[in-house]
């Protein structure tokens, strides 16, 4: 079988596709309705993001959503993937109820159903309510309980809809970037924040897990970690060891707990100082049978050995400094990068099933005539898509795979100027476009009904 120009047959019939967004990154109305704050609406307000930008209106698709599902249902895309902001349905983070928050998002799951569009929620995709960060947050073990409360009450009101869960999104980058480098949310710094946040974190996802499969055994729940492809600068050992290091903390801290290997000290011995927020009963805590994990995988990066970083003695050499193609965010475009991480979470023994739940990329779009002519990005998921093929071939554990992101949105610490989207928002306007990306994928995702 030749996998160029793959066809969307030859990953068989029930392998799923669809698109991912997330409610920060996209709703807006950041304060409308009864929403309580979230930390990045102070990051924000203290104008840490690039541009001043804040993420208070992104694409409005609080106001917006049924013209976006639509434009789902129309690009023939049967999934969607977005998540639930804690705290537009528990403002303060735990009490009280907010009901237009959950009318909201009963409002998507019901519209997504009648569109026949199977909805994928995603519990926490970093938009921690404020009120809980200024009790410590992910610091603070109670938010063990804090979370378990959130999750109980969207099963309560949304157990009996929704098939598929996720219950963290890339619980490394909100730890690592929130509490440990400080460019994003809520700008803590420092292995004394990090730690306990990433394993509480841990502790969560099983959590999380475990409460939802009590109420609904038959849903399909899973979480997601960020994950790269990683290649050391050259063959010398100095770099091989650095790259070691950190495919430690970028590929495994996460997965290996939650299937009963704990944390990977051995190989990151920095790590050992998490035993200090563990206390007896974790390690089986941490266990969890995921029905899937979520990869979330855009890019290769090069590691060199570099004395001055901390703890790792490691560091990533940029995209553009390699000289090699790239993102506008300075990640290389190397498609060979979705097989290799299939490849090695797969062979994780229990690890089930593989969803790639979001894959993308960032180019400058200009609207031109009414059109977004993004060649590159088209060229971006046809390779993708090329190597997904071989990986699903040789790794049967592979049976998904999600783009990110159905529109233009708030992409974090960057703002606006980075445009992941298959859709075009023109920011002032509101106005709706979908770039020849969504076209192609649309294309491919037809090809059944055509063939």
């Amino acid at each position: 079988m030749s996998f160029d120009n793959s066809k969307r047959s030859d990953f068989g019939p029930h392998f799923t596709w669809g698109v991912s967004s997330s409610a920060l990154q996209s709703e807006g109305a950041h304060n409308t309705d009864g929403k309580g704050p979230t930390i990045w609406d102070e990051f924000s307000d203290k104008q840490q993001v690039k541009n001043k930008d804040t993420h208070y209106q992104s694409g409005l698709f609080y106001e917006h959503y049924k013209k976006d599902i639509d434009l789902i249902k129309s690009l023939y895309i049967p999934n969607f993937r977005f998540s639930i902001s804690w705290s537009r349905i528990l403002p303060e983070g735990t009490g009280a109820i907010n009901e237009r928050g959950i009318q909201f998002y009963h409002n998507i799951i019901d519209y997504c159903l009648v569109q026949g569009i199977e909805p994928w929620v995603t519990l926490y995709h970093w938009d921690l309510p404020l009120m809980l960060e200024k009790k410590g947050g992910w610091t603070n073990r109670e938010i063990l309980n804090w979370f378990q409360e959130y999750v109980q009450v969207c099963c309560q009101y949304f157990g009996h809809k929704v098939k598929y869960w996720m219950v963290l999104n890339e619980p490394l980058v909100f730890t690592g970037a929130g509490y440990f480098a400080g460019v994003h949310a809520p700008s803590k710094k420092g292995l004394k924040n990090f730690l306990p946040a990433a394993h509480h974190a841990v502790l969560a996802q099983a959590l999380g897990f475990k409460i939802i499969k009590k109420e609904f055994p038959s849903a399909q729940v899973g979480t997601t970690f960020s994950c790269s492809h990683l290649t050391a600068q050259s063959n010398k050992e100095i770099h091989i060891l650095a790259t070691k290091r950190i495919d430690t903390l970028l590929n495994r801290m996460f997965v290996e707990p939650s299937l009963g290997l704990g944390y990977p000290i051995a190989d990151l011995p920095v790590l050992a100082k998490i035993n200090k927020y563990m206390l007896p009963g974790d390690e089986e805590l941490m266990k969890v049978d995921f029905d899937f994990i979520g990869l979330q995988v855009y890019t290769r990066e090069v590691i060199k050995y570099n004395f001055f970083t901390p703890f790792l003695k490691a560091k990533i050499v940029p995209a553009s400094k390699r000289k090699v193609h790239h993102t506008k965010m300075d990640w290389e475009v190397f498609p060979d990068s979705i097989y290799e991480v299939v490849k090695k979470f797969s062979q994780y023994q229990n690890v089930k099933k593989i969803i790639i739940t979001e894959n993308g990329a960032s180019f400058h779009d200009e609207l031109v005539g009414g059109a977004i002519a993004d060649h590159q990005r088209v060229n971006y998921l046809k390779k993708h898509i090329e190597k997904l093929a071989h990986a699903q071939k040789d790794f049967p554990k592979l049976q998904g795979y999600f783009v990110w992101s159905l529109t233009d949105n708030f992409e974090w610490a960057e703002g606006y100027e980075q445009r992941f989207g298959l859709i075009y928002i023109d920011y002032e306007t509101l106005q709706r476009t979908v770039k020849d990306s969504g076209y192609w994928y649309s294309n491919f995702l037809n090809q059944l009904k055509q063939e």
